[in-house]
């Protein structure tokens, strides 16, 4: 068992008998009265936020958590089967772990599997994506003088918004926590 002031953002805790990661996390000192920390956590098995205050030293269940390094092979239903690289192991992995960054998953990249015990809790694909442009609207001599940005579909199926100037067949990198265009990769 930890204390209160052990704890984190990032941490995974047992918080009434479910699996909470920690969002965010402040210490507060209000006045005359006592100290406290006011956490605001995701609940791992239905996404619910849930906010709580702890005492100063309250006693917190803190999880163990192991990451890894495991290759997307391909979708089946509601689950990713990824695999182990240094086992060969396949395992499947609930989709709805993954958020908004599954859209960008093609075989073969590298994500992060959190797992608790034998059972996988948290999954992230990789930051930074180099996807192709399989259809965008053609660009026109010009369009570089302005912010505009138009819809252009990748390789795996995700809209991302693109500047005028990129055309269809460029390799673009993408910041999959924004669903962002980043740059033209050469």
């Amino acid at each position: 068992m930890a204390n209160s002031g052990d704890i984190n953002v990032g941490s995974v805790i047992r918080f009434n008998g479910d699996l909470c990661r920690i969002e965010e996390y402040q210490h507060r000192t209000p006045g005359n009265l006592r100290a406290f920390y006011q956490a605001r956590m995701r609940n791992l098995k239905n996404g619910k936020i849930v906010e709580n205050r702890f005492r100063a030293g309250e006693a917190v269940e803190v999880v163990r958590v192991d990451y890894k390094q495991m290759q997307y092979i391909f979708p089946e239903g509601d689950f990713i089967v990824v695999m182990d690289n240094e086992t060969f192991e396949q395992v499947y992995v609930p989709s709805f772990l993954f958020g908004d960054g599954i859209k960008f998953l093609k075989e073969g990249m590298e994500v992060k599997v959190s797992f608790e015990g034998d059972e996988p809790i948290l999954a992230e694909g990789p930051t930074f994506v180099e996807l192709v442009i399989t259809y965008a609207e053609p660009g026109v001599k010009g369009d570089t003088a302005t912010n505009t940005l138009k819809p252009a579909t990748m390789e795996t199926g995700a809209i991302v918004n693109v500047p005028l100037f990129v055309n269809e067949g460029e390799k673009i990198k993408i910041d999959t926590r924004t669903n962002s265009y980043v740059e033209r990769v050469k």
